[in-house]
């Protein structure tokens, strides 16, 4: 059975389930996941997990994610990006130092209202369906973390290239449209490329052409995920009876922190935190 991670260079005009669906037909195996909602107008790294690597998934799902994304002024529509029907137009009168001193009130912790069209549940129903059926309910703000943001370069008037590093939960097209409108004009995100989720890059990414030549051959190991944390190999058969058993095991000479667990024979068993000498299981990759 298949196990591990493949990075998709996701094609504009996919939904990520979409990616998940085709790999599970390519790769033959029902458990795929992936590490991160793009957008169908979006492209870019979306890592999937196959087989028991889907346990990952909400490690990369927490992880931050990094885009490029293109800004355009002077219009505001109903889902934030140029794909959605244009609510209203207005003259750009902000220059390039104007965003430049914006996006400073962007960085770091701020508050975001979810976008109408977007899969944030209420009352049990998804947002965008509502949305598709001409309501509009209200949302509460959500905290969110603007690592870096910066202004890559103009183009025409109102067009912007921006690069933005930020938490989970993070909507970029709700970024534009708060831009827009702290700048006066309004704004809508006409691009969205990711180029890092998960600690992978668009060094790391296929397209679904490759996967569909090439195939298993291209998973990675899951360990690949953790690749910043220390590896820790058990010392006894003792010692791995107690991991694969789902307990904990002393190691007294190591410094506390995350450690990638490992077993006699070299098999990835599971991501761990050690305190105090204490190594205790985050999640298992033993087993199917």
């Amino acid at each position: 059975m298949p196990n591990g991670i493949v990075v998709i260079d996701k094609p504009a005009g996919w939904t990520s389930m979409d990616v998940c669906a085709k790999l599970r037909g390519i790769l033959k195996e029902r458990r795929v996941g992936h590490g991160g909602t793009l957008d169908p107008m979006a492209t870019g790294v979306l890592p999937v997990f196959v087989g028991r690597a889907t346990r990952a998934v909400e490690v990369a799902e927490n992880s931050r994610k990094e885009y490029v994304a293109e800004l355009r002024l002077g219009i505001v529509t109903d889902t934030q990006d140029t794909s959605g029907h244009t609510l209203e137009t207005r003259p750009v009168t902000a220059s390039r130092e104007d965003v430049e001193a914006a996006l400073e009130c962007f960085r770091g912790e701020i508050a975001q209202v979810p976008p109408m069209y977007s899969a944030v549940k209420i009352n049990g129903q998804k947002l965008y369906d509502l949305a598709r059926r001409g309501r509009e309910v209200e949302r509460k703000p959500r905290p969110v973390t603007i690592y870096e943001l910066e202004l890559l370069e103009q183009s025409g008037n109102g067009d912007y290239r921006l690069r933005c590093v930020c938490s989970k939960g993070t909507y970029i097209r709700t970024l534009c449209h708060d831009l827009g409108r702290t700048l006066g004009c309004g704004g809508a995100m006409s691009g969205l490329r990711r180029t890092g989720a998960g600690g992978f890059t668009l060094a790391d990414a296929v397209t679904i052409e490759t996967v569909q030549l090439q195939g298993e051959a291209l998973l990675r190991p899951t360990d690949s995920l953790f690749a910043s944390h220390p590896a820790l190999t058990v010392r006894s058969a003792g010692v791995e009876r107690r991991v694969r058993s789902g307990n904990s095991f002393t190691e007294n000479a190591i410094p506390d922190g995350m450690y990638r667990v490992y077993g006699r024979d070299g098999a990835f068993l599971c991501l761990s935190r050690a305190t105090g000498g204490t190594v205790v299981s985050v999640k298992n990759f033993f087993g199917e």
